[in-house]
């Protein structure tokens, strides 16, 4: 039997209460108070006057009751809050106000893309989903990180590779960025995507078995990164600093094209030694 990895209504509740805290009232013009405040950030009756609602409904609201906010109360929300736009999608999709599709993940990559990431080569290009199963390569991405296919298909997924696979686990220099922006990228894919089992299983599984995916998935940040830059300690030629771009299909919104380049003049040089083993 599968189950949701988290509840919908408890996790707007905590999403909530969590961004309501980390607000500094001196931030957003309010008033010093003669009381000492006894916890951080803004009381709700100071959230709920700046978003126009009742003190009451982001109490039950906070309390997880099961309720479902209408769009301008959510934008009210998101408002008063100061959320960043990819917290600000997150609180849509937990909301439900974003229009979803009914077509299931896809588990291959669409034929188009897949002839492309071959293209692109020398450049390393590999097609995800948005849980990060790996569904196509080229041969410079499989040197790149690792040979694909010589993981069976239900490890071909770049969180679980991070986190647990012996051979990649340590191959980023700032592991730690790295791991809190995939996390940050799967809340948002859990929030668009709830019915997903096979996500809700990865999560889940996280979870239970990795403390630093229980530790960094509690603290509910949410960001999706469309470029960045990452150093890679490779076995073989040392460090590779790369500058990673992700593109988003018209035609297949449920895949993402990722293309790597060297970030510098070293780098290049050993992905070039890379290439040629």
């Amino acid at each position: 039997m599968t189950t949701r990895t988290v509840d919908p209504a408890h996790e707007l509740a905590a999403f909530l209460r969590t961004r309501r805290e980390r607000l500094d009232p001196r931030d957003i013009g309010l008033p010093a108070r003669r009381q000492a405040r006894r916890t951080p950030g803004l009381r709700r009756e100071e959230v709920a006057e700046l978003a126009g609602i009742s003190i009451d409904y982001l109490v039950r609201l906070e309390q997880a009751r099961p309720m479902r906010p209408s769009a301008d109360v959510v934008e009210a929300l998101a408002r008063a809050l100061r959320l960043a736009p990819d917290e600000r999608t997150y609180l849509y999709d937990l909301t439900r106000q974003r229009p979803r599709t009914t077509a299931k993940p896809p588990t291959t990559a669409a034929p188009p893309l897949a002839r492309l990431v071959t293209d692109l080569s020398p450049l390393p290009a590999m097609v995800l989903n948005h849980r990060y199963d790996v569904l196509a390569w080229n041969p410079e991405m499989g040197r790149l990180l690792i040979d694909f296919d010589t993981l069976p298909p239900q490890q071909r997924n770049s969180m679980w590779l991070c986190l647990i696979h012996p051979e990649t686990r340590e191959y980023y220099v700032d592991r730690e960025r790295v791991v809190r922006e995939g996390i940050a990228y799967l809340r948002a894919a859990w929030a668009a995507y709830p019915e997903d089992q096979v996500l809700n299983e990865l999560i889940s599984q996280c979870i239970t078995h990795n403390e630093e995916f229980a530790r960094l998935w509690a603290q509910r940040e949410v960001k999706i990164n469309g470029r960045g830059h990452k150093v890679i300690l490779h076995p073989d030629v040392g460090e590779i600093a790369v500058h990673f771009e992700v593109l988003m299909p018209l035609q297949d919104p449920d895949q993402r094209l990722v293309i790597c380049r060297a970030a510098d003049d070293d780098s290049q040089a050993a992905m070039d030694r890379l290439h040629t083993r």
